[in-house]
């Protein structure tokens, strides 16, 4: 019998192999379908809008610019999807200070298995829902000056509108995270701040080609500090902490094994880029609602907590507040140290030097805490210094782009790509198991 030695494959044939036999290609598919249909219905305007002086009322706006770019470009288009998953990320928040405050909704989540993290998902979108109707009501009042024919009817009709628009961007959002690739809600996110972009680098490129050699040199400093820190976000994303565990000796029969040492990663960010798209959404309420509203009060705080406003070291010392908060809650919602060492010793497993039960679960809990301070840290200086660099190199054509998209962009991207990885090795193994 004689064994033919054909060429070994690429890298690149190897994975599109993989990928097709594990069904990769069609979640992909799916998801690039779904974001295309969302992006399409941000610019499917709402009737009955005099367009032209709503654009010239808000050109030349901060705050709208921000907004903007979470959604998109939808609310300065005033599309049918204008609010987004703004209404579902604030309600995902309100959840999950919830379930951390009320004990029925703990024991749901911890104790409940599926059903019970069912129900919280079931009440997350009645939230999510209350949420954007009381949105779009502020925005139609806001849009009302505007209106052709203002009146009950306008009003309607844009509620209506917005609310259920939100509603079925909230449902692309699960239906991609359930049969596609990735986090549907992040990779909308994504997906918006990349549709900003090239608006922003164009007008970079124009004020570079001015012939002003001062600014060529700001706008070369402002990319190379781009460029440095998203190198150390993905450090940041990748770093672990290696806790190493024993696994205690054990006869089986007349077999005695030995201790077994393997290890306990902690991620250097355990929430990855969810406690900055959570505390990007706290700052855009005050800015949305004072928007809406005109509330005096409402428009200071927006005022004094935006980039550009008088006060950009208030907005800064507001944001590392907001992201040390939600690493620290995130963390605690996703690792439980009490869990981790009850399950290490029912395990027979235990680390060095380390008694098993509460001083292990104490341990973890002071490593755990030091990690968190640190990613945070991190993350909220990487937030604040683009900001400041744009106030120090006065080139403000990424204004409100690299405060907190930059992280979101290499966050969702890596993690995204883990996703991937891990389905298809995945499939790959349960392929083999087959044969």
């Amino acid at each position: 019998m004689v064994v033919s030695r054909d060429k070994a494959p690429t890298a690149q044939e190897t994975f599109l192999q993989m990928a097709q036999a594990a069904g990769l290609r069609g979640r992909i598919l799916i998801t690039i379908g779904l974001l295309i249909l969302v992006r399409l219905g941000v610019f499917l305007p709402i009737p009955g809008i005099d367009r032209a002086s709503f654009t010239a009322a808000i050109q030349n706006s901060d705050v709208i610019g921000f907004l903007d770019l979470f959604v998109g470009g939808g609310l300065s288009a005033l599309g049918i999807f204008a609010l987004g998953i703004l209404p579902f990320i604030n309600a995902s928040i309100i959840m999950q200070l919830m379930t951390a405050a009320l004990p029925t909704l703990e024991d749901l989540q911890k104790n409940e298995g599926e059903a019970g993290r069912r129900k919280i998902s079931q009440i997350t979108r009645y939230v999510a829902l209350g949420w954007a109707v009381l949105q779009s009501i502020g925005l139609a009042l806001w849009v009302s000056p505007f209106a052709e024919s203002p009146g009950f009817l306008f009003m309607a009709e844009v509620v209506l509108a917005l609310s259920a628009g939100a509603m079925f961007v909230m449902w692309v959002s699960e239906l991609i995270t359930e049969r596609g690739i990735g986090n549907g809600a992040s990779l909308l996110i994504f997906v918006n701040i990349v549709a900003v972009l090239p608006r922003s680098l164009g007008n970079t490129i124009e004020l570079a080609q001015s012939g002003d050699r001062a600014i060529v040199g700001r706008v070369i400093i402002l990319l190379l500090i781009f460029l440095a820190m998203i190198v150390g976000i993905v450090f940041v994303q990748e770093g672990t902490r290696r806790i190493p565990i024993v696994s205690a000796r054990r006869q089986v029969g007349r077999k005695l094994y030995r201790e077994k040492t393997s290890y306990l990663p902690l991620r250097l960010n355990q929430g990855g880029v969810m406690p900055i798209i959570f505390a990007s959404a706290v700052l855009i309420l005050p800015a949305s609602l004072s928007q809406f509203t005109n509330n005096p009060i409402l428009v200071q705080i927006a005022t004094a907590l935006s980039p550009s406003g008088p006060t950009p070291w208030l907005y800064a010392a507001f944001y590392l507040v907001l992201i040390l908060f939600f690493s620290y809650f995130y963390a605690s919602l996703i690792l439980q140290p009490v869990d981790m060492a009850q399950n290490l010793k029912k395990m027979g497993a235990s680390i060095p030097g380390i008694r098993p039960g509460r001083a292990t679960s104490e341990y973890i809990e002071r490593v755990l805490n030091r990690l968190t301070f640190l990613g945070a840290i991190f993350l909220g200086f990487v937030a604040i210094i683009p900001t400041v660099v744009e106030t120090a190199t006065r080139v403000p054509t990424f204004r409100g782009f690299g405060a907190t998209s930059l992280l979101i962009l290499v966050g969702v991207a890596i993690d995204t790509a883990k996703q991937v990885q891990t389905y298809v090795i995945s499939q790959r193994y349960e392929g083999m198991v087959k044969r």
